[in-house]
């Protein structure tokens, strides 16, 4: 049989709607870098569903792109952001943040979350140090939502995360890279209104979501992050034909079709759960979203690595592997169905 590809949420190219417009609208010259109509369109689109008509919008290539632009954009040369042990920009970004000369100060996560306890205990140790004029200052602090393992923050819990902020007047931003299966989640309670509200910048993914490439950095404190624009050209993330970008968004968020991709990714991604907790397959946890996170003996994987691609995560001990299996916007169900006939063959 051919390979079950399983590993992330972008393996695949885009949706056929985002293709059908691009084919549509192909031959339309239009203007560069983002300020092309389809691109106003989605800015205005993205104001209305977070209720922030004042929010300033861009489009960058990509994920990486976006996170390093805006923590460098926001971040003195002497402070460095806050985040979760876990988190992307402290573990996957090859060093990204750092390459733009901030440090990432790590904080232990739960589950791959950021507790307002745990930052609040963080930065007010950092301030009753003695030495810390000598130390790299927080000066802003990074979260994901859903997280790297796949798990929720509540509204509580971004609300807990912005009183402290608003305490040590530090920035609050979200890296919303998968953002499509957080909002299409039935355990999440966090709207794009709420991100908008509680945050000072967050981000949109497109790149996980449906999208070629593509993410809508939205800054609501639109004073924190002055000449973004020059910014982003001056990262590499800025596109010449940004319409690609535009196009891309302004259908994601026509007739909600951001959130019907991600409830596909979820809808199918409980199917495997299910299968797994039927077959007596060991979690490392269970997360709502489309990331599937498992324990699995060594011996089992060889078995697997025939038929399947997953993620590697981290090693458990000697014998067993943390691996992932991620649902997408176009996860076919036959594949699944596959995977779910595996699970049965390898029941534990």
């Amino acid at each position: 049989m051919e390979k079950l590809y399983f590993a992330s949420d972008y393996q695949e190219g885009m949706c056929e709607e985002i293709l059908e417009c691009l084919q549509k609208t192909n031959r339309i010259p239009t203007s560069g870098y983002g300020t092309d109509e389809y691109s106003e369109q989605a800015r205005e689109k993205i104001r209305v569903l977070c209720d922030a008509p004042d929010a300033e919008i861009h489009f960058l290539s990509g994920g990486t792109q976006a996170n390093k632009t805006v923590i460098a954009s926001i971040l003195r040369d002497y402070q460095g952001v806050i985040a979760a042990d876990t988190g992307h920009v402290s573990l996957h970004e090859a060093g990204a943040i750092e390459y733009t000369g901030h440090k990432v100060l790590t904080i232990p996560g739960e589950r791959g979350k950021l507790s307002a306890d745990a930052l609040d205990q963080y930065v007010s140790m950092f301030y009753a140090d003695g030495n810390h004029e000598h130390m790299v200052q927080p000066g802003m602090v990074y979260i994901s939502q859903p997280t790297e393992y796949g798990t929720l923050y509540s509204r509580q819990e971004l609300v807990q995360l912005r009183e402290v902020c608003d305490k040590w007047k530090l920035p609050l931003y979200v890296d919303g890279a998968r953002l499509a299966y957080a909002l299409a989640c039935r355990e999440n309670d966090v709207t794009l209104k709420d991100l908008a509200h509680y945050c000072d910048v967050f981000y949109i993914g497109g790149t996980k979501c449906g999208a070629m490439i593509g993410e809508a950095v939205v800054i609501v404190n639109r004073e924190l992050v002055p000449h973004f624009f020059t910014s982003v050209k001056q990262h590499g993330a800025l596109l010449a034909k940004g319409r690609l970008l535009g196009i891309s968004f302004n259908t994601l968020f026509t007739d909600g079709l951001y959130e019907t991709l991600g409830k596909h990714a979820l809808e199918l991604a409980e199917q495997i759960k299910q299968a797994l907790r039927t077959n007596n397959w060991k979690f490392y946890f269970e997360a709502p979203t489309n990331q599937i996170f498992v324990v699995v003996d060594n011996e089992t994987l060889k078995k697997l690595d025939q038929n399947v691609v997953y993620s590697f995560w981290e090693p458990y001990d000697e014998t067993h592997t943390v691996i992932r299996f991620a649902t997408s916007w176009a996860t076919p169900q036959e594949d699944v169905d596959a995977l779910i006939e595996l699970i049965r063959q390898y029941k534990r």
